[in-house]
């Protein structure tokens, strides 16, 4: 799933740069030495940085807004952060609730947002099912990262 998820990053990436080209949007983007799947540096000194986990089989999702939280309130950034996090089909459940996993990602999060100065986090769908390992990416994959970018806009 690593060359899939990959791509996920990149065309994230580009569509998140298509709108809202105020900011550099890069893959990879380090925290200290966390690295964050993609970030927006804005071009004000004054707006927040976006970061974006996509989260597609992680087993323990909330460690990420746990550790971003940490670093920016250990004063790792120079500026107001706002954690977008994305989440797969994988943690979504047939009765249209949410796994656990994610649950507790959003719960942790959300108290971070309040416990934390400069740190806000928003839970958002990525209507992509990631493929199990040797099967082919799912069709409308592109289509689901489209819909994604701009629910990272909104939130923005």
């Amino acid at each position: 799933m690593g060359e899939f998820t990959d791509a996920v990053h990149a065309h994230l990436r580009d569509a998140l740069a298509a709108r809202a080209p105020d900011r550099e949007w890069t893959t990879e983007w380090y925290v200290r030495r966390t690295p964050v799947d993609v970030a927006g540096v804005p071009d004000a000194d004054a707006a927040p940085l976006a970061l974006v986990e996509v989260e597609m089989r992680r087993a323990d999702p909330a460690n990420n807004p746990v550790k971003l939280a940490r670093h920016v309130d250990g004063g790792a950034v120079d500026r107001p952060v706002v954690l977008v996090q994305l989440f797969s089909d994988y943690y979504a459940l047939e009765d249209d609730a949410h796994s656990s996993k994610r649950e507790n990602a959003e719960f942790v999060g959300t108290l971070a947002a309040d416990a934390v100065d400069g740190f806000d986090y928003r839970a958002v769908d990525l209507s992509v099912a990631p493929p199990v390992r040797g099967d082919d990416p799912p069709e409308g994959w592109r289509e689901g990262v489209e819909r994604a970018a701009d629910r990272v806009t909104d939130a923005l």
